[in-house]
């Protein structure tokens, strides 16, 4: 979820050439109203879209939703990863797009460990 459409497209482009299906949103209740509407395995969000609390509150829902998808920051501002901390959110934090590779590669592992734990938690669950 980023507001600025160029950054959107961007990312939207490099996600889809890496094999995900993908589908964006320009604010924070936009991206809230989807995650309530689909299930989304990640979601991405921008921290400052159009307040600067807009992305917190996405991350915040993310972690609500009974599906439980994996969540993180994706910023071109080097203090993301500080700001997200200070806010006391959990979530990675991504630098795009200087390391294409990388972000590819990050998005995987999320989605991976999203996948072990839903397995874990369905196994628990079982037995």
């Amino acid at each position: 979820m980023d507001d600025d459409p160029a950054s959107r497209l961007a990312l939207q482009t490099v996600l889809r050439a890496g094999g995900y299906h993908v589908d964006t949103a320009a604010s924070a209740a936009e991206a809230v109203e989807k995650l309530d509407d689909q299930e989304f395995e990640l979601v991405l969000t921008d921290l400052r879209m159009e307040s600067p609390e807009a992305g917190y509150r996405v991350l915040a829902h993310a972690r609500i939703v009974e599906y439980r998808p994996a969540a993180a920051v994706i910023t071109t501002y080097q203090d993301g990863k500080a700001r997200v901390a200070s806010e006391g959110i959990e979530a990675p934090y991504l630098i795009a797009p200087e390391d294409l590779p990388g972000l590819l590669s990050k998005v995987a592992d999320l989605i991976g460990e999203r996948a072990s734990r839903r397995v874990a938690r369905t196994l628990r669950q079982a037995g």
